[in-house]
């Protein structure tokens, strides 16, 4: 009787670590090529065309075309299907991708021969499994926060971020045991055929890579068998004239005595199923837009993706142990936001973290390539990355899956989403060309160039979120209604 009177822990808790599995399987899947791009690219180096550095750019960020498809179609399936079946759908996305990447030549083509066609492929599955990541980075945190408390919904939808960058560090260990006593190809070495390659090498460029894509099904396979037991949101559910479920599970939520006070507030907010986009103004879609639009242009995803390489090319002996390193700094500091977010509100912690940012970009910018300055420089990309897992990374998610009213929430969040991964295919297909930039040979303009400018970008974030973003520490979703009227 109590449980009724007061809701379940234990049953709330079950659903959110099911969805946020979904988050960690966008870690895994955006991280996973940063341990395997060398090996595929020196795999399709031996190919029947020529496999130019421009071919390997865009294999690498193929899945974000597909992220940009599924956050642009979330609002559409979100709405049409719901948010449970959307999140069975992502789940089956990121099994075949995972299955496809690691053997694109299935039924097709002969195994283990390079060609152009099987270049296709391979991009056709990665692309599927972004539309999954698109698909979960948009609904795995409205669902979130469409089924928690007001009074802890900051806090649990940000354990979406924990669990992303547990995907990243976990898919960075894969990858270090995967790869074992092998080591990754140099570059000189590749397109001169496999022979040429140092012998330790050569099983990283026939099968080290598969491994790495194809142990992702792991957690794709759970992930969309687990989605199959949690319930639909109470939101959605009121959406479709499903009244009596909704109660059912926010008696198991929330108690017996607070679920109908909860359902008539659900019920006064979605007299309408649907609402243009732009019912509540422009200004609730600008501010969006514009959070997702700097959680990536400050530039973080350049570090996260090509982690390895810059620290390769600063001189470090083994970068993909100072990458773990990364990875579980960037773990502590996510949970620093988990269990300060509703203490310190939202915009605090965005501010503070621009800062931070700021001061750590900067000092990338005027130490990196500098003789003797190599640990300065490692200090301050840890500050850069550390103060984005303790702001931007989680409070973006949050405010993006709560600051929307319910019945324009499907359609925004697909917006805001969709700007985010556009944003994030920008900043990583320009980060090396930006940073390779010289005005005369040999003075790293690029270097301090490209760092400079998103601490710039830090500052301007700083600046919007403390005029634009309101704070909505507290507040229920249906107060986003009541706020954005005003």
């Amino acid at each position: 009787m109590r449980e009724q009177q007061s809701g379940s822990k234990a049953y709330l808790f079950c659903i959110v670590l099911v969805a946020v599995l979904g988050g960690l399987l966008f870690g895994y899947d955006t991280a996973v090529i940063s341990g395997a791009e060398k090996g595929l690219q020196a795999f399709f180096k031996d190919a029947d065309f020529d496999y130019t550095d421009a071919w390997h750019g865009f294999t690498c960020s193929s899945a974000l075309i597909g992220c940009i498809i599924g956050s642009a179609l979330s609002g559409l399936l979100a709405t049409r299907l719901g948010r449970k079946k959307s999140l069975i759908l992502a789940g089956i996305l990121f099994f075949i991708s995972a299955l496809g990447s690691m053997a694109p030549e299935f039924l097709f083509f002969e195994k283990g021969k390079a060609t152009f066609d099987l270049l296709i492929a391979f991009n056709i599955y990665r692309v599927i499994g972004g539309v999954g990541v698109g698909l979960a980075s948009a609904i795995c945190p409205m669902y979130i926060a469409e089924v928690a408390p007001s009074n802890i919904r900051g806090t649990l939808v940000s354990w979406n971020q924990f669990a992303i960058i547990f995907g990243q560090l976990v898919v960075y260990f894969v990858n270090f045991f995967i790869l074992g006593d092998h080591i990754q190809p140099l570059v000189e070495e590749m397109g001169k055929g496999l022979a040429a390659i140092n012998p330790a090498a050569q099983w990283t460029v026939t099968t080290g890579w598969r491994y790495m894509f194809g142990s992702e099904a792991v957690p794709a396979g759970l992930f969309a068998l687990l989605i199959c037991f949690v319930p639909e949101t109470p939101r959605y559910l009121v959406s479709i004239g499903q009244d009596s479920k909704a109660e059912s599970i926010l008696g198991r939520i929330n108690g017996t005595d607070k679920a109908k006070a909860i359902l008539n507030d659900i019920k006064e907010t979605i007299t309408v199923k649907t609402e243009r986009l732009f019912t509540y103004g422009w200004v609730v879609i600008f501010v969006g837009v514009m959070l997702s639009v700097f959680q990536q242009a400050v530039g973080i995803n350049a570090v996260l993706y090509y982690a390895p390489r810059i620290f390769g090319d600063m001189g470090m002996e083994d970068p993909m142990k100072v990458t773990v390193m990364m990875g579980i700094i960037n773990i502590l500091f996510t949970l620093v936001a988990i269990f300060t977010v509703e203490k310190w509100g939202r915009k605090p912690l965005l501010i503070t973290g621009s800062i931070g940012m700021a001061i750590g970009a900067l000092g990338v910018a005027f130490t990196f390539g500098k003789a003797g300055m190599e640990t300065v420089t490692a200090i301050s990309i840890m500050v850069y990355s550390a103060s984005f897992m303790m702001s931007w990374g989680p409070i973006c998610w949050v405010l993006i899956s709560e600051i929307f009213p319910n019945t324009i929430r499907g359609a925004a969040v697909a917006v805001a989403v969709a700007f985010q991964w556009i944003f994030n295919w920008i900043v990583s297909t320009t980060f090396v060309p930006m940073f390779n930039m010289e005005l005369s040979e040999g003075d790293g303009f690029g270097h301090w160039f490209t760092y400079a400018l998103y601490g710039g970008i830090c500052i301007i974030a700083a600046l919007f979120v403390w005029r634009m973003v309101p704070e909505t520490k507290g507040k229920t979703l249906e107060d986003m209604t009541k706020l954005w009227k005003k």
